[in-house]
């Protein structure tokens, strides 16, 4: 059971299995057909974000497993807060609090950021929570981050490198590094500036489709479409 004090808003029953199940189906039945989102997916050059050699084998997609506390220097709280806008769900969390990292707080991201299309849910990489949760704070922003893109199954990632080419075979996203967002109350060209002050992993600048790619690989930046 998820404590109140750590969650402090989670909209349309994240959690409740009668919200994940009808989801994953629908997720499902939607593979392989076109839709809007998946063409906003097409438009951005994946590339430098994809770390691993071409050609390796995909793996299989783990399901997120309940996490350990993980030490962290530094003891203060802090709550991140998501709009997946895919599903619509929201969430407001203290997932980092008293130099640890808190498992259900942690869990619940991640099944926020899940793949919408197969529901397959991942162990998101905290420090990326961190480097959002440092923009939402040095943005001065008061909304929540608008998700277009989390957690990417091998699956879901085959299918957009086969229909765009512009997907690379293995992306960050695929190991819950990376996620492409935007702030309503921030402008995007000031959501870049700020992530790339914090000299933190990757950078992707897409002005034309809205969002900021940000991920903790090595710290490099680029401007897509």
């Amino acid at each position: 059971m998820i404590e109140r004090r750590k969650l402090l808003g989670l909209g349309l029953g994240v959690l409740g299995a009668s919200a994940v199940g009808p989801m994953a189906a629908f997720a499902q039945s939607k593979l392989g057909l076109s839709d809007p989102i998946a063409d906003l997916l097409q438009q951005q050059n994946d590339l430098p974000d994809g770390m691993p050699a071409e050609g390796l084998p995909l793996q299989a997609a783990p399901v997120s497993t309940p996490v350990a506390p993980v030490r962290s220097a530094g003891h203060e709280p802090r709550w991140l807060k998501l709009h997946n806008i895919h599903t619509q769900e929201k969430i407001e969390a203290v997932y980092f609090e008293k130099g640890e990292y808190v498992p259900d707080a942690v869990q619940a991201l991640d099944k926020v950021l899940r793949d919408y299309r197969t529901g397959d849910v991942y162990s998101m990489h905290p420090e990326l929570f961190d480097t959002l949760s440092t923009l939402h704070q040095k943005t001065g922003s008061s909304s929540h981050f608008q998700v277009i893109s989390g957690y990417r199954s091998p699956k879901t990632n085959a299918m957009l490198h086969e229909r765009s080419g512009q997907v690379a075979k293995r992306s960050l996203h695929m190991d819950g590094k990376a996620m492409d967002v935007y702030l309503e109350d921030v402008a995007l060209d000031r959501l870049r500036a700020a992530a790339l002050d914090l000299g933190r992993g990757g950078v992707g600048y897409y002005p034309v489709s809205n969002f900021v790619h940000v991920d903790v690989g090595p710290v490099r930046r680029w401007v897509g479409s």
